[in-house]
Order: structure tokens, then C-alpha cells, then sequence
């Protein structure tokens, strides 16, 4: 098996499914064309992983950046309790 088709096999469950299916196509190819095909077809594959992970660190980020805005929001409204507590019994004191 070539690098090239491990490279397939182990990206089946990442990769579109387009893809494999030109992967599938250029299989069938002759091996002269198929040798030239190959390395390109593994970049795409490359390229596509690539995103994929990028893809996954934005939306975590995302995520946290969504949870964190919660708690400032949630520390915001109590911080304003608080102060307008202070702020009544201030005015009780005078």
C-alpha cells in the first residue's frame, strides 16, 4: 500500500465525502497518472485536516469567549446590585 492510500485510509472519517470519492477515481487511473495525481490529492487531504483543526480551535474559542461574557454579564448586574444596595443604605445613613 502506498503512502499515499494510507493516507486515505486513515482520513476516511475527516475528509468529504467528494473527496474520497475522486481518491476512489484516481485509484482506478493508470499507475504513471496515478503517481502524479496522488501527491496532490494528499495536500488537498492535508489542507482539508488543517482546516478542520482550525475550524475546531475557533469554535471552542467561541464557546469559552460565549461562557466567559455570561459571567461578566453575571458579575455586571451583581456589581450594580451591590452598589445600588450601598448606595440606599448610604442614603439612610445621611
Amino acid at each position: 500500500m502506498s503512502d499515499q492510500a494510507h493516507i486515505l485510509k486513515t482520513a476516511s472519517d475527516e475528509v468529504p465525502r467528494e473527496v474520497l470519492d475522486l481518491a476512489d477515481a484516481i485509484h482506478t487511473l493508470p499507475t504513471e497518472h496515478r503517481q502524479m495525481i496522488e501527491p496532490l490529492l494528499c495536500r488537498v487531504i492535508d489542507s482539508n485536516r488543517r482546516r478542520r483543526r482550525i475550524l475546531l480551535l475557533v469554535q471552542d474559542a467561541l464557546s469559552q469567549l460565549r461562557l466567559d461574557m455570561k459571567y461578566l454579564a453575571f458579575d455586571l448586574e451583581a456589581t450594580r446590585r451591590e452598589r445600588d444596595e450601598f448606595q440606599r443604605r448610604l442614603g439612610e445613613m445621611a
